[in-house]
C-alpha cells in the first residue's frame, strides 16, 4: 500500500469515493438480480410495470388474442408489416427517418396508435399539420361520433396531462368540452388513433371507466398483431457494450475513472516532489567544525586569529572612546576595564602561536559582542 500512502489527502478522498460508488452499484445490481425489483420502467413502455407504464395494456391485448411484439430496433430499420398495429407512446425521441417510416407504414395499410405530444413529427407527415397540443387536459372524456374506436365506450378517464386544441386533419372522437383527448384519421389505406394523453392506456387508468374497451378497439380487429415501439424507450437491441444494462455501463465508467485517478496519482508531476518535512539549516556547531577543520589544514594559526584580534580591538576602541590608532597598552587597559580575562587581554595584541591563543581571541570577541553596556 505504498502507493496509497503516497497519495495526497484529496486524491485519497476521490479514489475512495469512486471505489465506494462502484462497489455499491455492483452490490445493488446483484441484489436486484436475486430479489427482483419494485414496479418501474420508462414512461409508457410496454415493459414498464409502474403506474405510468403500458405492461397491463400488453397483457390485455395478449389475453384477447392479439399477438404482441416489442420492437427493439429503430422504426426506420424495422420491418413494419401493414397487417399490424403499431403503438408509439411517449417516445423519448423520434427521428425524421422514423417519422417517414411510420407515415409510409400507415399509408400502406398499417394501423397506428400515437399517444403523447412527442408523436407529432409522425402525425404531421400523416395529417399535413400539427394537432396543436395543450398541457391542459381532460380527466373525463366522452365519445363525440359513433366510430368503431368508441362504439363500446361511454366514458374514459385520464390524468389530465394534455389535449388537442383542434384536431386539424383528424376527427375528434373523445373530448371534454373543447379539450379533445383522442382523434382518428384515415390516411391512405391505414388508420391513425391520436391520443393527446397516453395515460388513458397506462396501468393506473386501464381498469377505470371504459378505458380497456377503448384500448382494445384502438388496436383494431380481433387477432390483429400489435407491436410496441420500445427502441425509443431505451430498449434498443445492441451488440458489444451497448447490450450491457445501464447500471453496468456506469460501473465500468466509474471503474475506468478510478483507474485514471490511480494512474494520475502514480505519474510524474511537474517539478520535484514536495518534501514531507521542511529542511532545516545545519546546526552552528557543524559550521564551526567545518571552519576549524579548514583552518587546521592551513597550519597558520596567526592567519586565523588576526580577523578576531582586529574585530575585538575595534570594539574596545569604540567602547572606550579611544582613537583608532591608540597604543596597544591603552587598548589593553581599556579592555581590562571592560571585563576581559588575562589570557583574553594578551590575545588582543600577542601574535598567536597555538589553538589556545586563537580560542582566547575568539572568547574576547564573543565577550565584547555579548556585553550589554
Amino acid at each position: 500500500m505504498t502507493w496509497w500512502r503516497g497519495l495526497s489527502p484529496a486524491a485519497r478522498g476521490v479514489t475512495a469515493l469512486i471505489a465506494v460508488i462502484v462497489a455499491l452499484n455492483l452490490a445493488l445490481g446483484m441484489l436486484r438480480s436475486i430479489v427482483g425489483t419494485t414496479p418501474g420502467g420508462p414512461t409508457s413502455s410496454s415493459y414498464a410495470t409502474a403506474d405510468d407504464g403500458l405492461a397491463a395494456y400488453a397483457d390485455l391485448l395478449q389475453a384477447r388474442g392479439h399477438p404482441v411484439e416489442r420492437l427493439r430496433t429503430s422504426l426506420d430499420e424495422a420491418d413494419l408489416a401493414v397487417e399490424t398495429t403499431l403503438v408509439m407512446a411517449d417516445p423519448d425521441d423520434l427521428s425524421t427517418e422514423e417519422a417517414d417510416a411510420v407515415a409510409a407504414f400507415v399509408r400502406g395499410g398499417g394501423r397506428l396508435i400515437a399517444a403523447g405530444p412527442r408523436t407529432n413529427p409522425a402525425l404531421r407527415r400523416l395529417l399535413g399539420t400539427d394537432l396543436d397540443w395543450s398541457a391542459s387536459g381532460a380527466e373525463r372524456a366522452r365519445p363525440l361520433v359513433p366510430v368503431s374506436e368508441v362504439a363500446a365506450v361511454g366514458e374514459v378517464r385520464a390524468a389530465g396531462n394534455g389535449s388537442w386544441r383542434h384536431a386539424a386533419g383528424g376527427l375528434p372522437v373523445l373530448a371534454d368540452g373543447p379539450q379533445v383527448l383522442a382523434a382518428v384519421a384515415t390516411v391512405g389505406q391505414g388508420r391513425v388513433v391520436a391520443l393527446a394523453d397516453a395515460s388513458v392506456l397506462q396501468n393506473r387508468f386501464l381498469d377505470e371507466a371504459d378505458n380497456a374497451a377503448f384500448a382494445l378497439a384502438a388496436a383494431g380487429e380481433a387477432r390483429r398483431p400489435v407491436r410496441f415501439a420500445e427502441a425509443a424507450h431505451g430498449y434498443a437491441d445492441s451488440v458489444g457494450l451497448g447490450a450491457l444494462p445501464s447500471r453496468w455501463k456506469w460501473a465500468l465508467f466509474l471503474g475506468a475513472l478510478a483507474a485514471l485517478a490511480w494512474m494520475w496519482s502514480k505519474g510524474r508531476r511537474f517539478g520535484p516532489p514536495d518534501e514531507l518535512e521542511r529542511e532545516l539549516p545545519p546546526p552552528r556547531r557543524a559550521y564551526v567544525d567545518a571552519v576549524g577543520a579548514t583552518l587546521a589544514k592551513t597550519g597558520e594559526p596567526a592567519a586565523a586569529a588576526r580577523p578576531l584580534q582586529r574585530a575585538a580591538r575595534r570594539r574596545v576602541v569604540a567602547r572606550a572612546g579611544l582613537p583608532p590608532d591608540a597604543p596597544d597598552d591603552d587598548v589593553v587597559v581599556a579592555a581590562a576595564r571592560l571585563g576581559l580575562a588575562d589570557d583574553e587581554l594578551e590575545a588582543l595584541t600577542k601574535t598567536p602561536t597555538g589553538d589556545d591563543d586563537i580560542l582566547a581571541a575568539a572568547r574576547a570577541l564573543a565577550r565584547l559582542e555579548g556585553s550589554t553596556w
